[in-house]
Order: structure tokens, then C-alpha cells, then sequence
């Protein structure tokens, strides 16, 4: 895989990190108990970190990379906000099922090519990152 090509996964992955961070931002408006819109935060966070390290492993292989989700990602969490549940119980399985398919199933699927020893490192610690968000909100359950 060339770096332009490596580059090109990596603004696809980051994208994904940004609509990682505004459904969080969505699910926390609707949150109401402290403890739990507390953990959602944590979380929103660390996307935003993740995001922060692809966008500079971009910039080391020259690239350029994106600053938001994209139009897709845009109109999808456009309407995600409008059918996002209103109980606490059905919010946290909304984002452990979304964590779970968007953060690691697809991310798993957009980096499964060929790219090179530290950007695999850097996704997979993410994509590790992304798995243990999973079982942080199956324990709020």
C-alpha cells in the first residue's frame, strides 16, 4: 500500500472518530445521572485523543487530513439525533451496540489492508481502546 493510499485509509478511520465524538455529544445531552454521563465523557474523550493521534500520523506521512465526519457521517448523525432513545438503560445499549459495530467492526474492516508496522500499531491500540468502551458500558447495564 503507498503512503497516499495509507493516508487515505487513515482520513476514512478519523472520520469515523468524529462521528464517534458527536454521538457521544448527542447521548450526553441526554443523560441525566452524573455518574454515568461521567463515563460517556471519558469516552467522548478518548475518541477525540484517537482522533487527535491519526490526524497526526496523517500529517507524518505528509497527508492532509480531514477536520469532520464528512457528508455521510454528517447526515447520518443528523438523523441518528432525531431517533436516539430517551431511557438511560436503552442509551447505554444504543452506544455499546454502535461502539461495538462503528468503532471496532468497521474500523477492523477500513484498516485490514496493507499499511505499515506503526500505523497498524497506532490502529489497533485505538481499535483495543474502542473494544474496552464496549465493556465499560455493558458494566453501566
Amino acid at each position: 500500500m503507498s503512503q497516499q493510499d495509507i493516508v487515505k485509509t487513515l482520513n476514512t478511520f478519523l472520520k469515523g472518530q468524529y462521528m464517534g465524538v458527536h454521538a457521544y455529544e448527542h447521548y450526553i445531552q441526554k443523560l441525566d445521572e452524573p455518574h454515568i454521563k461521567k463515563e460517556f465523557q471519558r469516552i467522548q474523550q478518548e475518541h477525540k485523543q484517537h482522533a487527535q493521534q491519526v490526524a497526526e500520523r496523517i500529517q507524518d506521512l505528509n497527508g492532509t487530513p480531514v477536520d469532520d465526519e464528512g457528508l455521510i457521517g454528517s447526515v447520518q448523525g443528523f438523523i441518528g439525533k432525531f431517533m436516539m432513545p430517551d431511557e438511560t438503560d436503552k442509551i447505554i445499549d444504543s452506544a455499546a451496540r454502535a461502539e461495538s459495530y462503528y468503532a471496532v467492526e468497521l474500523s477492523e474492516e477500513i484498516v485490514k489492508g496493507d499499511v505499515d508496522p506503526q500505523t497498524k500499531q497506532l490502529i489497533d491500540q485505538i481499535i483495543d481502546e474502542d473494544r474496552s468502551h464496549v465493556e465499560s458500558l455493558h458494566r453501566l447495564l
